[in-house]
Formats: structure tokens, C-alpha cells, sequence
């Protein structure tokens, strides 16, 4: 005989699964409804809110509802992707991050949430190329004469830094390496001091991205030698690359991308990223990049799937060059 409340029991927790996936969905279809916090693990004013400013204004014309930023800084980034690795995955909460935040850190510091598997990836937003430059009096005219004064002077010249695990710090590892030269690295607490100490002659080189470079070039305070990456860069075409410049494969971006937490549901992942592609579609937007020295990736480059091949490959290429570094957070 068949046991009727059990039987009643399991019909009606059928009936409430298939309810509650029935509102899953209709929640993704509907989504979304109210406003989006992005969350910029770095304070207000700097280069990442200015990007994630720039990206929110076209992903609410998109979405139709705000994206409000969210400015949570603190231990190099740590602090506001932590809060979104715990956050509800429902799309409403996402992290705005770079290499720094997304590989970089992974290998820096212990972290209380993993970096590739904690968060569904939504799309590559900035591809922000470093520039190899030095001060005004530096007697190299170019690459391969700053690699050979280097060789001549070991140990001598002084290339700056962010800090510890810092793009120009890391960048300048990956530089030592493949030219087999040696300089002392100068800490700073951010690339704004640096490069007033660039242009103060206080250093000899530093590594920063093109748009802390632009208004010194313009005003000729200091010497540009190539931007490490395969082409050009629209914001200062003049420059070359690192390929042409006589240091082939040294190429670096602090690149920026858009996450949301583990379990994010994929209709909803392809809605935001909709609104990437749909942002940076828009040439006043470019425009706006290219202006401050940034680029977005290409169309192809934009997708979820790219994302999370690309910051794959950026943490096998860089987190053996940190770790024989010894790099720690403080």
C-alpha cells in the first residue's frame, strides 16, 4: 500500500522546487529590477573609478536601472573583491578589478576567497599598456641604448614602483629578466608620487600606464622609450613598441575586467556583458578611453569565455615571476 503522506509529502516538494526555479527564472528574465552596485576595491578619483565610471554611464543606458559605483579600498584591492566574492549572486553586486586585484594579489597575499574560482567572469574592459620611461636627463635616446647603459651602470640606476607586487614592480622583474640587467627599486604608495619624482630627476625610470604618462609627454618632462605592447596605441602613436623598440615578447597591461560572484546565473551574465559590448561600442566612449591614453579590448575579446581564458594565462605567466621574487603583502 502506498504510503499517502509520504507520497503527498514528496509531491509538494516537487511542486515547490519547480516554483522556486520557475521565479530563478523569471528573476534572470526580468533582471534587472532595481539598481547594480559595482564595487572599486580602490578609492574615489583615481584611474580604476574613472574607468568604472565611464563603463557604469553606458551599462545603465544598456540595462536600463543605475550602476552605482561603490568605492571600498583598502589592501591593494583585497578588501572589495572579498565583499563581492561573498555576495548574494544575483547580479546585483559585481567587481570592478585589474591585474593587480584579479592575479597579481592571488600570489601576494593569503586570501580568504580564491581569485579564478570564486567568480563568474562577465568581460575584459581595458587594456591598459604600460610605457617604459625615464627621466629627461637620462643619456639613452632609446631602448637598446638604455639596456646597454643599464649593463654599463649594474646596480646603479633606480626604477620606482607602487609597491611591493605593484604592475611597475612586477613589470620591472619581468624586465630585469629578459635583459639580464640591475636596478634598485624605489617604493612609493602610489604611481602619482612616483612620477613626480620621475620628473624631479629624483629617479631614473618607471614603468606606469600610458594616461599617468600622457600630460608629461605632452609637456616633454620626460623620456618615453616603448609601451609594452604588440601595436601602437592610438593615445600616442609615436611611441614604439617594445617589439620594435629592440625588447621582442616584453609586453605588460595592468587590464582591467568585470566580475560577479560565484553562481551568478549565466542569462544574467550575458545580460551585463550585453551592456559592455554595447558600452564601448559607442565611439564618444572610445573616445573618451583614448583621451585619458586607454583602449578597450576588441569585440571578440569582450566575451565571458575570453575573460576567463585570458586571466588564466596572465596567473601562470606571472605568478612564478612573484613567487621567485619573494613578494609578500604587508
Amino acid at each position: 500500500m502506498l504510503d499517502y503522506p509520504i507520497v503527498l509529502r514528496s509531491f509538494v516538494k516537487a511542486l515547490a522546487c519547480l516554483w522556486l526555479a520557475g521565479i530563478g527564472q523569471a528573476s534572470a528574465l526580468d533582471y534587472p529590477v532595481r539598481p547594480i552596485t559595482m564595487v572599486v576595491p580602490f578609492p574615489a578619483g583615481g584611474p580604476a573609478d574613472t574607468i568604472a565610471r565611464i563603463l557604469s554611464e553606458g551599462m545603465r543606458a544598456s540595462l536600463g536601472q543605475p550602476v552605482i559605483i561603490d568605492n571600498v579600498g583598502g589592501a591593494s584591492g583585497t578588501i572589495g573583491v572579498g565583499r563581492v566574492a561573498r555576495a548574494t549572486p544575483d547580479g546585483y553586486t559585481l567587481s570592478w578589478g585589474y591585474w593587480g586585484t584579479h592575479v597579481a594579489n592571488g600570489a601576494i597575499y593569503a586570501l580568504t576567497y580564491d581569485v579564478l574560482k570564486d567568480f563568474e567572469p562577465i568581460g575584459l574592459l581595458t587594456n591598459n599598456v604600460e610605457v617604459i620611461v625615464a627621466r629627461k636627463a637620462n643619456p639613452a635616446n632609446d631602448l637598446r641604448g638604455l639596456i646597454a647603459w643599464l649593463k654599463a651602470n649594474p646596480g646603479k640606476a633606480s626604477w620606482g614602483t607602487q609597491g611591493a607586487g605593484g604592475p611597475s614592480h612586477v613589470g620591472g622583474l619581468l624586465f630585469k629578466s629578459m635583459t639580464g640587467t640591475d636596478f634598485q627599486f624605489v617604493p612609493y604608495r602610489g604611481m602619482a608620487p612616483a612620477m613626480q619624482d620621475l620628473v624631479a630627476g629624483q629617479i631614473d625610470l618607471l614603468l606606469p600606464p600610458l594616461e599617468a604618462v600622457l600630460p608629461h609627454l605632452r609637456a616633454g618632462t620626460i623620456k618615453a622609450y616603448a609601451v609594452t605592447s604588440k601595436t601602437r596605441l592610438a593615445g600616442a602613436p609615436d611611441i614604439l613598441t617594445t617589439d620594435e623598440a629592440g625588447l621582442p615578447g616584453f609586453y605588460f597591461s595592468a587590464w582591467s575586467g568585470l566580475w560577479a560572484p560565484k553562481g551568478t546565473s549565466k542569462d544574467v551574465v550575458n545580460k551585463l556583458n550585453k551592456a559592455i559590448v554595447a558600452t564601448f561600442a559607442d565611439p564618444s566612449v572610445r573616445q573618451r578611453l583614448a583621451g585619458i591614453g586607454l583602449e578597450a579590448f576588441r569585440r571578440e575579446e569582450q566575451t565571458p569565455e575570453a575573460l576567463a581564458v585570458f586571466q588564466k594565462a596572465e596567473i601562470e605567466k606571472w605568478w612564478p615571476i612573484i613567487r621567485a621574487a619573494g613578494i609578500k603583502g604587508e
